[in-house]
């Protein structure tokens, strides 16, 4: 048998096109004459038949249609059959968003899929806040899934300027879209009250609406956010809230309202925050160790950008405990520090504090908590299975005799009240722990007062011990101390953060060189890592690695230069996969001695 070659010619196939094309604007052996709004479309049944699922079943055998000079359409309008029929014979589809209802309807009609795939793309890419509510409705009429989602996000992501500016768009928009976009868990600069009012409206624009599709709209809504008199309001504003599953819903709202130091660990979908959750907040700190500021900052790892809340410290802390449960910030114990003028000159003093605060970002509130039983500071703070856990820490002024705690305390968030925990072996502050697998980890510390000496000697002593490499391990249903593997470095003032089931010890005030290690606890053991990109002390780090990567990041801090202490800008990432460091930004000004925790926020 002779072998022979199969080859293909592209060309053909657009001359092909391009012939029918040709005697279609000749009006030449065409056999159809299409009809949309008494405008006539001469053209090839065949062509058609070949390219559209509808005239293959309109031209059948068996159709009156199949020998008919003329079909009329009268679904269609005029442009939009036109586009289609220059669709089928050349391939290019010309859309626009005024043309854009009408092509989709013919393209629609007619069942050709590549154009209306196309119209789907062309939507999906040109979605903004002038079209995001028209498309919305396009897709749903369409079931075009792709683009109904898409336009459901920018729907949500552009509420803020549409309820300023096209609130009509909203109340016109098809429910499917609105139930998703009330699902959303983030709508930036929205508050939950413009929400509700927005479903309200919407009902009456849209009435009257069945139950069923009222409740499966206000269900969405996240009654919890919304302040208790506006609750009451809602509840008499609209007979859609006094069926019995959203008159439930206020219900359990109001009962939420009032647990007061319960709230952080009765969270539920309808009092979480519609925001990000992996926003890293960077609480107090300054440009020098001695004053410490107010601010708090927040870093978005997603942008890599900065921004700067409403939320203000109520007072100027120094080595306070940060941490978050719930969505709620807790900021304990440290030294409270204050100006004041002795000789006519003017001091600082800095007094250790028992006194905690809890701020609620969900209406912008700081509160006084339950003090500790017990004034500390460089104490050890985490949070295990919504538990927050108070380790050590000094009790003193640290110009002062300053002594180390072996206590611990926790807070019952059920009763508003801090309990006595199991006692550390022995007193120790300036150590690090962090929660993991239903236990908390202690790292390293000093058992006494602040170590002397040259900054960057390693095993300094004090009169009561050295820098330690120890790691202790409470059990929270054994209620012990453990010993665990030690440090390869002994650390003072470090940071422990877990990413991967992982524990990583960062490097800490006294340590001549810039060494991190990973703590294995199936294996207990620890493995060094490469060193950070340059020395540093007095950062800020999240306890846990950012949600979005799993990696971990380091903020400010002091560095010595020439001989002197520096404070620095940079933010460093640290690749837990590839153990890997590198720079990804700069703080908006030098920053030390600030808190780090993960907290959601709104925009």
């Amino acid at each position: 048998m002779d072998s022979y070659s199969l080859l293909y010619s592209s060309s053909h196939r657009t001359g092909l096109l391009s012939g029918f094309q040709r005697l279609r604007s000749e009006r030449k052996m065409c056999d159809v004459v299409l009809e949309a709004g008494a405008v006539s479309f001469p053209c090839h049944r065949a062509l058609l038949a070949s390219s559209s699922d509808y005239f293959w079943a309109l031209f059948g055998e068996t159709t009156a249609e199949r020998l008919a000079g003329t079909v009329s359409l009268s679904a269609l309008t005029p442009e939009g059959l036109d586009a289609i029929l220059d669709f089928l014979y050349s391939g290019w589809l010309s859309v626009s968003p005024s043309t854009l209802p009408v092509v989709l309807e013919a393209a629609r009609y007619l069942q050709v899929e590549p154009a209306v795939s196309i119209c789907e793309r062309f939507m999906t890419d040109g979605l903004n806040a002038e079209n995001c509510c028209c498309y919305a409705n396009l897709a749903e009429r369409h079931a075009l899934s792709n683009a109904l989602e898409a336009a459901d996000r920018t729907v949500a992501t552009e509420m803020g300027n549409l309820l300023l500016r096209s609130r009509d768009d909203l109340l016109g928009l098809n429910v499917q879209s609105l139930v998703a976009v009330l699902d959303a868990d983030e709508i930036p600069g929205v508050a939950e009250a413009e929400l509700v009012q927005l479903a309200l409206d919407w009902l009456d624009a849209n009435g009257p609406v069945p139950l069923l599709k009222s409740n499966l709209l206000l269900s969405r809504l996240r009654f919890g956010l919304v302040a208790p008199s506006d609750l009451a309001r809602f509840s008499h504003a609209h007979k859609a809230t006094a069926t019995p599953l959203i008159r439930s819903q206020l219900t359990r709202a109001l009962e939420y309202h009032g647990l007061g130091s319960a709230q952080p660990i009765r969270q539920s979908r309808q009092s979480t925050l519609r925001a990000s959750p992996g926003r890293v907040l960077l609480v107090g700190g300054g440009s020098g160790a001695d004053w410490p500021e107010r601010h708090v900052l927040a870093f978005d790892p997603r942008s890599g950008k900065f921004s700067s809340p409403r939320c203000t410290l109520p007072l100027r802390l120094r080595n306070p405990g940060v941490c978050s449960v719930g969505g709620f910030l807790f900021v304990i114990g440290g030294e409270e520090v204050q100006r004041g003028d002795r000789d006519g000159k003017t001091s600082v003093a800095a007094a250790t504090s028992d006194r905690v605060w809890r701020y609620d970002p969900r209406f912008d509130r700081w509160e006084r908590a339950a003090s500790m039983l017990e004034r500390r500071a460089q104490f050890a703070c985490c949070v295990a299975e919504d538990v927050i856990y108070a380790v050590g820490g000094r009790r003193g002024r640290p110009d002062a005799d300053a002594s180390s705690a072996a206590s611990v305390e926790f807070y019952d968030m059920a009763a508003g009240a801090w309990r006595r925990g199991a006692t550390l072996p022995r007193p120790l502050h300036g150590h690090a722990s962090a929660a993991l697998d239903g236990g908390v980890y202690v790292s390293g510390g000093v058992p006494g007062g602040v170590p002397g000496g040259v900054p960057g000697h390693r095993g300094v002593r004090d009169e009561n011990g050295e820098i330690s490499r120890e790691v202790l391990f409470w059990d929270l249903e054994g209620r012990v101390w453990e010993k665990r593997a030690s440090m390869a470095v002994a650390r003072f003032g470090h940071r422990l953060a877990t990413a991967r089931g992982f524990i990583y010890a960062l490097l800490g005030k006294y340590e001549p060189f810039c060494d991190i290690e990973r703590y294995d606890p199936r294996s207990d053991h620890w493995t060094r890592l490469r060193p950070l990109l340059a020395g540093s002390f007095d950062y800020g780090t999240p306890a846990a690695a950012a949600a979005s990567s799993g990696n971990l990041l380091v903020f400010g801090g002091r560095r010595w230069s020439d001989g002197r202490e520096e404070v620095v800008r940079s933010v460093l990432e640290y690749d837990t996969k590839n153990d890997r460091w590198r720079e990804i930004c700069q703080l908006p000004r030098p920053l030390t001695g600030t808190e780090c925790t993960l907290l959601p926020l709104p925009d």
